[in-house]
């Protein structure tokens, strides 16, 4: 994505204008799945209908045979490595003898047509051995990952406690749900190489993975952006590149692929479901004395980023109170399941639901308000986190939730059904309709974590062109839809005092941004931009701009920004400076709940959020909208149906995502308290608002009903079947 900046004046700290908003609106934007070049030829996947099964023999005669198909391919004709993986190389590009989940390619086929290359795969006859698939979590016995974090003397302090509340608690899967569907072009290059255009997080991890296979150096496979609608966490990981890629390297044409929508479903990876045990001990005033949690994720049948998430439920798996005693023991395994990975909220989500559901029980027993237990045992600047990890920026936590309470509650539900649950479509005219109000308090962590080595690149080049000051930004960091050409842009604009800008297109001929995750890229890509635009600057040598760039001709520098270092958790302990950065946010939820029915509404969200400097007013509140509705989604009807290892609903007709005739109005108070380790001070905001909404409507939900509630989604089952048998 381009941006020329002429019309967009404005820097750091005001809402320019995003250069890719008209083009949404209007339907123009060109998306990965728009892509088209002349003689290009379109791949499909075959994929395996069990979730685990040996292979005993593949025929691909029958699509061979199909007119107007142009090549076959199974596992045998991967010209390089044949496993993948973002943290362990155990995905195969094509199953090689078994199949670990519904869904795993098995073979690929290119052809004239997009329709032929799909009836051509369905030809392919493969000889099954099915065996029994493992799909309970508890039952698992190979382990991804377990990670403890042990501070202080729990079984001493457990007889101390004069309140004690437990629960167990369960997450269902959730999907990231992107509307565009995973699609790339992959380009034979006359050098022998490919160049692939791509809906992307992670050009150049991408690119990483991609060699190997293709069996090419690193600098034969040129990755560059397409139009990405949406990610969410789901593009990390590889889908359909490698594929288009080979087949095109075979063919020695471009070959398209795009992902109908159930195969999308089947070709990324989701939400790690959770189960989770908890018991809070405190004294009678509230005041927290231990914390036991048991944590299991189930990763499915391939690594992905499982290792990291467990590594953020554990470290972040008491929220952000303060806790002298604490047993956290966070597990992921392996299953027979859907893959999961990365989601926004990444591990905090799901802990996060199991410990603010246990504070309100807190509360409840101890006779305090939920947002007076959550004040008297906040986090602050200087607190300790469970690992150890010394709070080192401002963290107000007790000031957000006085902000948030003494917020005006909206008025009672009226008589138009448009405004009761279920709408005009439901019998109900209010008799069974019931009001609650919840909170919810989460804290996530921003940037990578454990050691990793995160870190951005940036190119800035200043020239005068047609007799004015111009400035190209060009990173490899994915614009996914969050708005970061746009915040390119304004960081120049500020550091140089130039009105023209372009951010050129993201591709691999420049050095690394990492990641569009972990609310990193403001951080790293951010502080990228500004240290290269301060190297430009410098070069000017005190002169303004346009007698500089006279005087010397275009000046360009590049330049890497790494935030301070972090350090992996101790396996044994969990003790360790993990994380670079964390962010709270806090909602207030009012829910109305047809109890008869089972239907539920959420009157409003409000939310305090501390970003620590504010880069961009409007995408910093959609960006907390964008969270809300997700944590909304996963609170009352996101869930991927998974039985005996099967999906059942790989479709937007039957996964349920927020509309805006779901999403309410929200209140929202933005602080800026600045993090003097970080580029302008800023926090990383995206994932935040996913963590606290999800409990906080849950909350209201159990406020309503008056019925426990310990797992999301709700269902209307659950609430409805309930008030029967009440």
């Amino acid at each position: 994505m381009t941006e020329t900046a002429s019309s967009l004046r404005l820097g750091v700290g005001e809402s320019a204008r995003r250069p890719d908003a008209v083009l949404k609106v209007t339907g123009e934007f060109a998306y990965a799945s728009d892509l088209w070049l002349e003689g290009m030829v379109w791949g499909a996947t075959l994929r395996s209908p069990h979730p685990s099964a040996w292979i005993r023999s593949i025929d691909v005669g029958p699509a061979l045979a199909v007119p107007g198909v142009r090549a076959v391919m199974t596992h045998e004709d991967v010209p390089g490595e044949k496993f993948y993986g973002l943290e362990c190389k155990d995905q195969p590009v094509l199953a090689v003898d078994q199949v670990r989940y519904q869904g795993e390619p098995v073979a690929l086929v290119a052809a004239d047509h997009p329709e032929t290359a799909r009836r051509a795969a369905d030809a392919i006859v493969v000889d099954y051995e099915v065996r029994e698939a493992v799909t309970d979590p508890r039952l698992a016995t190979e382990l991804v990952r377990h990670q403890p974090v042990r501070t202080g003397e729990v079984f001493e302090a457990a007889s101390e406690a004069q309140v004690v509340v437990s629960g167990e608690y369960e997450v269902g899967m959730q999907d990231q749900a992107f509307l565009g569907p995973e699609s790339g072009l992959a380009v034979p290059a006359e050098d022998g190489g490919v160049d692939l255009y791509i809906a992307t997080q992670w050009l150049h991890v991408d690119r990483d993975q991609l060699a190997p296979c293709l069996g090419l150096p690193p600098e034969k496979v040129r990755l560059t952006l397409a139009g990405v609608g949406g990610a969410f966490g789901a593009r990390e990981d590889l889908s359909m590149q490698v594929h288009a890629c080979m087949l095109a390297l075979r063919l020695n044409r471009p070959v398209k692929i795009v992902y109908g929508r159930e195969e999308s479903f089947f070709g990324h990876v989701h939400r790690h479901p959770a189960r989770m045990r908890y018991e809070h001990g405190a004294t009678r005033d509230g005041r927290l004395v231990y914390v036991k949690a048991a944590i299991l994720l189930d990763g499915g049948a391939y690594c992905s980023s499982s290792p990291a998430v467990v590594g953020n439920a554990a470290s972040l798996g008491v929220g952000p109170y303060e806790v002298p005693n604490v047993l956290v023991e966070a597990t992921g395994v392996y299953t027979n399941n859907p893959p999961c990975g990365a989601m926004r909220g990444f591990g905090a989500v799901q802990a996060c639901y199991a410990y603010e559901s246990q504070m309100d029980r807190l509360a409840e027993a101890c006779g305090l308000s939920p947002v007076e237990i959550r004040r008297r045992n906040a986090v602050s600047q200087g607190s300790a986190l469970i690992t150890g990890q010394v709070i080192d920026s401002p963290a107000p936590l007790a000031d957000m939730l006085r902000e948030l309470e003494s917020f005006p509650l909206p008025p009672p539900a009226g008589d138009d059904l448009r405004g009761l649950p279920g709408g005009v479509s439901q019998t109900t005219h209010g008799e069974s309709v019931r009001r609650g109000v919840g909170y919810g308090v989460g804290i996530k962590n921003i940037c990578f974590s454990e050691g990793f080595d995160d870190y951005s690149t940036a190119r800035v080049r200043a020239e005068l062109v047609n007799g004015e000051p111009h400035v190209t930004v060009h990173t490899a960091a994915a614009e996914v839809g969050q708005g970061l050409v746009t915040i390119q842009a304004q960081i120049a604009r500020t550091e140089l005092g130039v009105e023209h800008v372009t951010v050129a297109t993201a591709d691999t001929s420049v050095g690394s941004a990492g990641s569009s995750s972990a609310s990193r890229q403001s951080y790293v890509t951010g502080g990228a931009v500004k240290a290269a635009c301060e190297a430009v600057r410098e070069r000017f040598g005190g002169l303004p701009v346009r007698e500089a760039l006279e005087k010397f001709g275009p000046v360009e520098e590049t330049r890497e920004f790494r935030h301070r270092p972090t350090f992996p958790l101790d396996p044994l302990t969990g003790q360790g400076d993990s994380h670079t950065q964390l962010a709270l946010c806090v909602h207030r939820a009012v829910v109305d709940v047809d109890v008869e029915l089972g239907l539920v509404k959420v009157v409003e969200l409000a939310a305090v959020q501390d970003v620590g400097r504010i880069l961009n007013p409007q995408a910093l509140e959609g960006q907390i909208h964008g969270g809300s509705a997700q944590g909304l989604g996963l609170a009352l009807m996101e869930e991927i149906q998974v039985r005996d290892g099967r999906v059942l609903n790989p479709s937007f007709t039957d996964y349920l995502i927020p509309t805006i005739l779901d999403m309410p109005p929200m209140t929202m108070k933005i602080l800026e308290n600045p993090d003097p380790a970080a580029p302008y001070g800023l926090r990383g905001a995206g994932e935040p608002p996913t963590l606290s909404s999800t409990p906080a409507i849950a909350a209201a939900v159990r406020a309503a009903t008056g019925l426990r509630l310990t797992r999301v989604p709700i269902r209307p089952e659950d609430i409805a079947l309930a008030h029967i048998g009440g």
